[in-house]
């Protein structure tokens, strides 16, 4: 069974044909800068590997060409777009309304368009990439997998905010959560490690441009960095993380500042950008070493921020077995690794700097002998478990065509 997935983003559709169940990646590749100029198209098989420059207006244009070159007697893997037994969307924010995958009809769609104010840059687009989808692979099922599902899990002594009960129930304002998919399989692969599925207390620490952390005891999400809207918790390229919210009023009140301007500067001009002027950690880091103060205290309070969290964590699940580092950051990074599990003696936490040095596999133990808690670098793969999901979701419709 051939599964498209695709990730719409606010200026780009990322995309890969994945057989299943073997999971073989048939083909991959990323729409960029979406609406400008200079656009571009990457698009990669066992076969072929190509960037093109082309003009492309919209996210429809897009997935047309993406659909083109899938199909085409050159470069193509499929001969047919009926081929395509699901396309599986990744979509940001289902509020409370979704604990799962789904497929798509009439009312996940409106539903999804109702949370487009809790996830401007995201769902919109993710909309329009299941509105293109349903037009080119119009005989293929139509899934639904929210970053906000795995989340679900979560007691309300840990999504509720200590505001009045009215804004809860009727408008819905609590923690969601994201990054759902990535810390839902990142989390699975640490208790197959483990080997101890029915009792695992794990911290998914997944570190990109966006970040956050996750509480996972027994499989399930018990609390999460990110609430309402991915803006809280860790120190982020151009987001601040945790704030104190009184400074929005004084940025209005006193320095006049509007409330979507207060808004853009903490999460777009803010985090590691606002601190150092680099939103790319590998500069930062790369500046730091050569002796820039700011970009030294850039990563000396982001790593701080993260190691708070494992110990919070730690204390609500009442120990931990596993930390997992993950994402472009997490799983490249080593020297954020050193840093956030140096002085964790309390929690027998100890890594092995050489071990820290090569995180090339898949899973990676960088953990010292000493150490009572495993320390594991796992390539994330939201795009597989997208699939997966589709895959089991499909399977247990069996009066589904497929």
């Amino acid at each position: 069974m051939k599964i498209l997935v695709l990730n719409s983003g606010s200026s780009s559709i990322k995309f890969q044909i994945i057989e299943m169940p073997s999971k073989k990646v048939i083909c991959q590749g990323l729409v960029e800068r979406i609406g400008q100029d200079n656009s571009v198209l990457h698009y990669k098989t066992e076969l072929h590997n190509s960037k093109e420059e082309l003009t492309i207006a919209n996210h429809g244009e897009g997935l047309q060409l993406v659909a083109q070159r899938m199909l085409s007697p050159e470069v193509g893997v499929i001969q047919s777009a009926d081929e395509i037994a699901a396309v599986g969307h990744r979509v940001v924010h289902g509020g409370n309304l979704f604990s799962d995958t789904v497929l798509i009809d009439d009312a996940v769609k409106q539903a999804i368009k109702e949370l487009f104010s809790l996830a401007p840059l995201h769902n919109p687009a993710n909309y329009e990439g299941i509105e293109v989808a349903e037009k080119v692979f119009s005989a293929s099922k139509q899934v639904a997998v929210f970053d906000t599902a795995f989340h679900q899990s979560i007691p309300q002594k840990a999504y509720q905010y200590a505001i009045p009960q009215e804004l809860l129930d009727e408008h819905k304002i609590r923690l969601y959560g994201f990054h759902g998919t990535s810390h839902k399989y990142v989390s699975k692969k640490a208790i197959d490690q483990l080997g101890n599925p029915k009792e695992s207390k794990i911290i998914s620490i997944h570190l990109g441009n966006g970040s956050s952390m996750t509480a996972v005891k027994n499989g399930k999400s018990i609390d999460h960095s990110l609430g309402f809207t991915p803006s809280t918790g860790l120190v982020m390229g151009t987001r601040s993380g945790d704030i104190d919210h009184s400074i929005v009023g004084y940025l209005v009140d006193n320095l006049g500042y509007t409330a979507k301007e207060a808004d853009a500067l903490l999460n777009k001009k803010s985090g590691l950008f606002g601190l150092t002027g680099k939103s790319d950690l590998r500069d930062i880091v790369e500046a730091a070493q050569k002796g820039d103060t700011a970009c030294q205290n850039a990563i000396d309070i982001m790593t701080y921020r993260i190691k708070k969290y494992i110990g919070a964590y730690t204390a609500a699940m009442n120990g931990v077995d596993a930390i997992i580092f993950t994402a472009g950051i997490g799983e490249n990074a080593a020297l954020i690794r050193e840093k956030v599990c140096a002085d964790l003696s309390y929690l027998e936490i100890e890594l092995d700097k050489k071990k820290n040095s090569d995180t090339s596999a898949e899973i990676t133990a960088i953990q010292s002998d000493a150490s009572r808690v495993q320390i594991l670098v796992i390539r994330t793969n939201e795009e597989l478990e997208i699939a997966q999901q589709c895959f089991q979701l499909l399977q247990d419709n069996v009066s589904l065509p497929v």
